[in-house]
């Protein structure tokens, strides 16, 4: 593809292409529907093993412990899935799909964007279905249908950020399993040093200091304040500070690093 041939494609044609792929990414569920399950039944085993295995002893009773854990459980499961978007950018660069897109008269952008934006998709569905499980053994959000949908967008947003860190650890890793290792290399330790499972102030004083600062604390805190009640300013801005920082650091690093594989 030429240089020429990129400058013709203007913006709502690179849009429409974006979508267009984005589209092409969400029909192949179709042909692999265990790419959804992985986003459905691992959150639903964790709601239901923390929930009702855990639950009595962390709370005062299980139902007490969903209202604290299901946001941050939310959290979680979203963090953790954006590494899907470089698993799967990971599997079109080995098998040659990202190079015969590229190949095609369309914008340098969309074969990443239209991934980005499918990923962006699945993520959606998996927080409605822990939703609805949460809702269906007994969670109540008393910030009601607006809390729930400003709680979606902040980590949606939040997710497309992070997708960033996907993107470059898809592009340098040498095979799709390796990103997931690498992935979770890193998101493991990063969600569990956090207060989604338990209070802050149940932890040692010296690892206190970390969680207070993690994003992932200030992401579950802001996702509780906005469906359970509790601080909400802080918690909403920080996570909008820590999306920000982690794209314009990430971002460039994975685009640069797009550029030099292709």
């Amino acid at each position: 593809m030429t240089a020429a041939t990129v400058a013709r494609v203007s913006p709502a044609a690179a849009l429409q292409q974006t979508l267009t792929l984005s589209w092409r990414s969400l029909v192949q569920i179709r042909h692999n529907p265990m790419e959804l399950l992985d986003l459905s039944i691992t959150p639903i085993m964790f709601v239901l093993l923390f929930t009702y295995v855990f639950g009595g002893a962390i709370a005062d009773s299980p139902q007490q412990y969903l209202q604290f854990m299901l946001p941050g459980i939310i959290v979680q499961n979203t963090i953790f899935a954006t590494m899907y978007t470089g698993m799967g950018l990971n599997s079109d660069l080995t098998k040659g799909v990202f190079d015969r897109l590229r190949s095609l008269p369309i914008a340098r952008s969309a074969p990443l964007a239209g991934r980005i934006l499918a990923d962006t998709v699945k993520q959606a569905w998996a927080i409605a279905l822990l939703l609805a499980i949460g809702f269906a053994l007994g969670f109540r959000a008393p910030g009601g249908v607006l809390g729930i949908l400003a709680a979606t967008g902040l980590m949606l947003l939040f997710a497309l950020a992070a997708a960033w860190i996907a993107v470059l650890v898809g592009v340098l890793a040498s095979d799709p399993e390796k990103v997931q290792v690498y992935g979770f290399t890193v998101m493991f330790p990063l969600t569990f040093t956090s207060n989604i499972f338990v209070q802050t102030e149940s932890m040692p004083g010296w690892l206190q200091a970390w969680v207070k600062v993690n994003p992932v604390t200030l992401l579950a805190d802001a996702m509780r304040g906005l469906m359970v009640g509790g601080p909400v300013a802080r918690p909403v801005v920080l996570s909008l500070v820590w999306g920000a920082v982690i794209a314009l650091v990430f971002a460039p690093l994975a685009v640069r690093a797009v550029r030099r594989r292709v």
